[in-house]
């Protein structure tokens, strides 16, 4: 297992990791690459990456869909932050990619995304390969 280190900026944020786990994954060997997100409050996907606004609308699409004003029950150091654990459910806290002649077999058009939904924070990514 290797571990990608990352520092995210806002509250609601889809980074793009498909490059750095792609520096892990390439090259192993394994049937697949398991993508692992071990935060209640983030998670992780796969989608378009060749038009950054892609991963704009996705922030936005997750603060409409989970609204903050809910009235919600936990709260956490004084803040709510249980639209971000109800985020993160959606998203996922991991992907599974296989391997194609040691590569990643992501389509044309894909890329691995970090969601962060409780930032901003310093957040890690578990990357393993799969025999």
């Amino acid at each position: 297992m290797r571990e990608i280190a990352l520092r995210t900026e806002r509250r609601t944020q889809v980074v793009d990791i498909t490059d750095r786990v792609r520096a892990v994954a390439d090259g192993a060997d394994g049937a697949a690459v398991l993508v692992y997100v071990p935060h209640t409050t983030a998670g992780v996907t796969i989608n378009e990456h060749a038009d950054p606004a892609v991963a704009r609308d996705l922030e936005r699409a997750m603060e409409r869909i989970v609204g903050p004003e809910w009235g919600w029950e936990h709260v956490e150091a004084g803040e709510e932050n249980a639209p971000a654990h109800v985020r993160a459910v959606l998203a996922g806290p991991q992907v599974l990619v296989p391997l194609r002649e040691r590569r990643l077999a992501l389509g044309t058009w894909q890329g691995i995304f970090f969601c962060e939904f409780d930032g901003p924070r310093r957040r890690t990514v578990y990357v393993t390969p799969l025999r």
